[in-house]
């Protein structure tokens, strides 16, 4: 599925094409959308304001905040007839975000996704456990979309069902499985309890993707499912899975197909765009989408772009790992922390599970958080470690919990919860 046409494209042409790409978008906006011709009128703009791609930065960003303002379908840029689906968030802090696709959407979407998966090592004629999550979710039926595209023999097993998913691996075999990075531990310990391991497990590759990991995360799920992890990046509001991918020969930054989604890392406090190479949020314009186009939407993900290309002969800029999300940052006493910071302390001393859970609470004016881990036994040598690593490595002072193998929550192929935020309590 590697298309040297497409993802290989000389760096000028690749520009031009994503500048045509974005004013048509911006025109497209301006004709239909009413929430972008307020947006672009209160800014002093019209289409014709963008004649480079360096002009784009006076456009202003949407926000998650903008899709719910208009919910349900208020950024549609297509009569409701000409829609073929509906995808939507669980809406669990207020109105769900919805997002809509067309013909064309879907076409795109499926092609975005064949790339990616190819990219991770998947080839046509394998077969592929899809055990992301369907439904509203985009997780599973746009993985799944691509994956019968590129030609893989789909199991659509969605989440959870763990006893259920070993079963189907051991006895269908399949090469590919996408899923959460806390969910294929969680299969890792399943298939480990029926006495399976690596050598005896079919699966060669791993798509992951939906939530931050660590290189940490990655060695164990290797390690332990006898596979190559890649990462697979995505959003609903730009079009679900598939916006990028690692490729499983390099497994170094994701490979951002830049021929439909154009990229930028802003500054997280000024909003002003940063050079590659520089930490930041990342800003995503969907310029090939048709029925919800977005413009410049503000991910909250902070990562940086890389330089162009890597070994594989594709020219397009690749994305680091995703640090974590301006939204999940943690500052504790002035000290900014990322959860997978501390996931990364733990798996690197090796004498405690993956599984973890964060806790903050306060006590009078001071931040305290308590930094839960599972141990076979209670261990004051371990638990003064991992307290002593933390602080070297990250910078803060915690307190750390060891609690028994199992009584932390584990991932039913979603997105796993990791930070309780108790500081707001009395």
């Amino acid at each position: 599925m590697f298309q040297p046409e497409k993802e290989a494209l000389p760096i000028p042409d690749l520009r031009a094409q994503q500048l045509r790409s974005l004013q048509e978008m911006v025109a497209r906006q301006a004709a239909h959308v009413p929430f972008y011709q307020r947006q672009f009128a209160a800014a002093g703009l019209s289409p014709d304001d963008l004649r480079t791609l360096v002009d784009l930065r006076a456009f202003p960003f949407t926000r998650k905040t903008d899709l719910r303002d208009n919910y349900p379908l208020g950024l549609s840029a297509v009569p409701r007839h000409e829609l073929r689906r509906i995808h939507a968030s669980s809406g669990t802090t207020g109105k769900p975000t919805v997002v809509a696709y067309d013909r064309n959407d879907l076409d795109v979407f499926s092609e975005v996704v064949a790339r990616s998966l190819y990219a991770g090592g998947a080839r046509p004629g394998m077969t592929f456990h899809n055990a992301y999550g369907y439904g509203l979710f985009t997780g599973g039926l746009g993985t799944h979309g691509g994956a019968e595209r590129l030609g893989l023999t789909t199991v659509p097993v969605s989440g959870g069902g763990t006893e259920k998913q070993v079963q189907l691996i051991q006895d269908l075999e399949p090469e590919v499985i996408a899923v959460t990075p806390s969910y294929a531990l969680v299969l890792a310990e399943a298939l480990e309890r029926a006495g399976m391991g690596p050598g005896d497990i079919s699966l060669r590759y791993a798509v992951l993707g939906a939530e931050p990991w660590s290189h940490k995360t990655r060695l164990e799920i290797e390690a332990r499912l006898g596979v190559v992890a890649t990462n697979i990046y995505g959003l609903s509001e730009i079009i679900g899975p598939g916006v990028s991918n690692e490729d499983a020969g390099e497994q170094s930054g994701s490979y951002l197909w830049e021929d439909h989604f154009y990229p930028e890392i802003v500054d997280a406090e000024t909003g002003e765009v940063l050079p590659d190479g520089e930490w930041g949020v990342l800003v995503l314009s969907s310029m090939t989408r048709t029925a919800m186009p977005v413009l410049r939407y503000w991910t909250g993900d902070i990562t940086r772009l890389m330089p162009e290309g890597g070994h594989t002969g594709r020219t397009m800029r690749r994305m680091d790992t995703i640090r974590g999300r301006s939204d999940d940052l943690i500052i504790l006493r002035g000290v900014n922390v990322y959860p997978t910071q501390l996931e990364a302390v733990l798996l690197s001393l090796g004498q405690a599970s993956p599984h973890y859970h964060i806790v903050l609470t306060r006590t009078g004016l001071m931040d305290e958080l308590t930094f839960q881990v599972e141990t076979g036994s209670e261990s004051p040598a371990l638990r003064r470690e991992i307290e002593k690593q933390v602080k070297a490595q990250v910078g803060v002072t915690v307190r750390c919990e060891l609690c028994v193998p199992g009584s932390l929550a584990r991932s039913e192929g979603g997105k796993l919860r990791r930070v309780t935020d108790l500081r707001g309590e009395r």
